[in-house]
């Protein structure tokens, strides 16, 4: 009779694996993790009948040509977990295999039998069986102490029965137990499909990043900045504590349709223009903007920061002013419109008269993707290690997953942030394709069920896997209306979530920590942006908030807790003007961050901390150490009372110590 349905290739196997977590979208993209970081897989396995199970994580680093394997255990109603460490860069692979498990079966029933009274002769036949499969993968001592135990489980069941005792002390021990999970009987094991991670260095996962324009770097009124100007920034900006330094474009700006001041569609005589106005006569992405230095000047740099600890990271804008040479030599590679012109960049009602978008549906894609490769591939020749891409999600998707991947071949340490303030979906989607880091909604969470739910979301469900959030308050872009009033507790408790609800955040200065505030009239943009015209910042100046920053700066790098973003735990308090939550690391290092939201009043509540959390009975004391302040309070058990006045501080932050 002919069947309708071919035979499985392997109809003996019994067990099922399903449920796998992490795994994204069927395992068609890797989940990310940081060297050193361990990595937790659970499943659901089962197996029909009465038999015992057994499950083992396979992983492998893409350089190794063995699998490493450890246990995985059974914690709640079928569903397994097991734990294991990346320490190097680069794709690792994960699995799992599962089987049912003949020895830990017979195991169940010899210890059954035995309380039962029962006299066993067939079960020490078997575990002779068992034991001579486990001396074939042994060696040295342990085999022969394997082959001695065979030959004990032999001598049970022959003439007289001389080592019976034996061998049910043998077949019920620890040993038997520990020899057969290093040597298991591994028949017809079910095997996973293999996952895949890609594993980061120590700053994709932690870091501080400083925006700034280096056209403002100067000290003289009037005086574009340059290279140099910006190198004797670097102690200023290093004491604040920051480690990423990120400039705008740093390229030749077009002539063509120049914007003036505010985006006037006129500049005047010596307006600078828009650095995202890329190339002119003098070049284009390849090239740098001669009143910035040379190309020495900005590898000079580059070496500069690494006495501080601190990287460049450059800004990708995948655009062209009309003066770019890109549009003479491939006008293909742009949107010719019927009338012949070249479309121009608009965001309805917003026009960008001096940017050119590059067309990724042009026929010549191929020519496209490798210039742009290659371009990256000059940038990390030049000594970049990090690329803030500007509004990736307006580029092909498929563009991404390629030049990423191409990209971490030959330069693994690339960190590519990810500027994309457009759908969640689209955010997700280009975080899965490889960017490092992304940008969030931060700047528009401002009230505490809004901030809890979309940390929680960041960090509790399937997006802690893959999209690693970097959080910044402000942008060159983004003047938020709240920031607006200029009201110092506003950008002190904005500066402070963004630096420790998550562990990668960045802020656009000096705007920022010197409260620069004007807005462009009904918008979320700052008035007279550096955008458009050279600003000119007194450097030395310092205030409440550098001071705020450097602390909280020194206090992140100190503090394990804020190492990781996907530890936190939201803690109840009866206030919906106080947001309080805590961060914990495996090393002890435990963190509580308080902070009023209402920017103009005293506020205080209840703070109720999860003990276990903390690893503290109810009726514990322990000391809550404020790490800004030095303040210190003894409390005790769940419930603490604590007060903030936004004119002194709007946060705590506390250091949780045992008494």
């Amino acid at each position: 009779m002919k069947n309708h349905f071919p035979f499985p290739a392997n109809g003996q196997c019994r067990a099922v694996v399903e449920r796998v977590t992490p795994e994204i979208d069927g395992g068609r993209y890797a989940i990310k993790a940081i060297v050193g970081e361990s990595i937790t897989v659970e499943a659901d396995i089962l197996i029909d009948g009465h038999d015992k199970l057994s499950a083992r994580l396979l992983y492998k680093h893409e350089a190794d040509k063995e699998w490493s394997e450890t246990l995985m255990q059974l914690f709640d109603n079928n569903r397994w977990i097991g734990h294991f460490s990346v320490e190097k860069q680069g794709f690792y692979s994960y699995t799992i295999e599962a089987w049912a498990d003949h020895i830990a079966t017979w195991m169940h029933e010899v210890d059954a039998k035995v309380r039962d009274g029962q006299h066993l002769k067939v079960e020490l036949m078997q575990g002779e069986l068992f034991l001579n499969d486990m001396a074939q993968k042994a060696k040295g001592d342990e085999k022969k102490a394997i082959q001695q135990a065979a030959k004990a489980m032999k001598g049970s069941y022959g003439p007289g029965e001389a080592s019976y005792g034996e061998a049910i002390q043998i077949a019920m021990s620890q040993q038997m137990l520990d020899w057969s999970t290093k040597y298991p009987e591994r028949q017809d094991a079910f095997r996973y499909k293999e996952l895949k991670i890609y594993v980061d260095r120590k700053k994709a996962g932690f870091s501080a990043w400083y925006s700034m324009f280096p056209r403002s770097a100067s000290r003289e009124h009037g005086k574009h900045g340059t290279f140099r100007d910006v190198e004797n920034l670097l102690p200023r900006i290093a004491e604040m504590g920051f480690d990423v330094l990120y400039l705008p474009p740093i390229h030749p700006i077009g002539i063509t349709h120049r914007k003036g001041k505010n985006n006037s569609v006129t500049s005047e005589e010596g307006e600078p223009g828009v650095p995202y106005g890329i190339g002119s006569a003098e070049g284009g992405h390849e090239a740098i903007h001669s009143e910035l230095g040379s190309l020495d000047d900005f590898k000079h740099l580059i070496e500069a920061c690494k006495a501080y600890d601190m990287e460049i990271a450059m800004d990708l804008a995948i655009q062209c002013s009309p003066d770019h040479p890109w549009v003479k030599k491939h006008p293909d590679w742009f949107k010719i419109l019927p009338d012949g012109t070249i479309k121009y960049a608009e965001n309805p009602p917003k026009k960008y008269q001096d940017i050119y978008p590059v067309n990724f549906e042009t026929a010549d894609w191929k020519n496209l993707w490798q210039e742009l490769k290659n371009l990256i591939y000059t940038w990390a020749e030049w000594g970049v290690r990090i690329i803030r891409v500007d509004n990736p999600h307006t580029k092909a998707f498929g563009f991404w997953e390629w030049v990423i991947a191409e990209t971490k071949i030959d330069y693994p340490d690339m960190i590519f942030l990810s500027e994309a303030f457009t759908k969640p979906k689209v955010m997700q989607q280009l975080a899965k394709l490889g960017y490092t880091q992304s940008y969030t909604y931060y700047v528009w969470r401002t009230y505490k069920g809004e901030i809890v739910q979309y940390m929680e979301e960041l960090t509790k469900g399937e997006m802690k896997y893959y999209f690693r959030p970097n959080f910044w308050p402000n942008t060159h872009d983004i003047n938020p209306y709240m920031l607006q009033s200029k009201h110092e507790p506003l950008f002190l408790s904005r500066y402070f979530m963004a630096a420790t609800l998550v562990s990668n955040y960045g802020i656009f200065g000096p705007t920022y920590e010197y409260l620069y505030h004007e807005p462009f009239p009904n918008k979320e943009e700052y008035g007279f942006s550096e955008k458009y015209e050279i600003k000119w910042w007194n450097w030395e100046h310092r205030n409440k908030l550098t001071y705020i920053i450097t602390q909280v700066n020194r206090i992140r790098k100190e503090n394990t807790a804020f190492h990781s973003t996907n530890n936190i735990d939201f803690c109840e308090i009866h206030n919906d003007q106080l947001l309080a939550y805590l961060k914990t690391a495996s090393d002890g290092n435990r963190i509580l961050c308080v902070v009023n939201l209402d920017g103009y009043n005293k506020q205080s509540g209840t703070v109720k901390m999860p003990l276990w959390k903390i690893h503290k009975n109810d009726w514990e004391t322990y000391r809550v150490h404020d790490l800004i302040t030095g303040a210190t309070f003894s409390w005790r058990g769940e419930y603490n009372y604590v007060e903030l006045d936004p004119y002194i501080l709007p946060f705590h932050l506390f250091r949780i110590e045992d008494i």
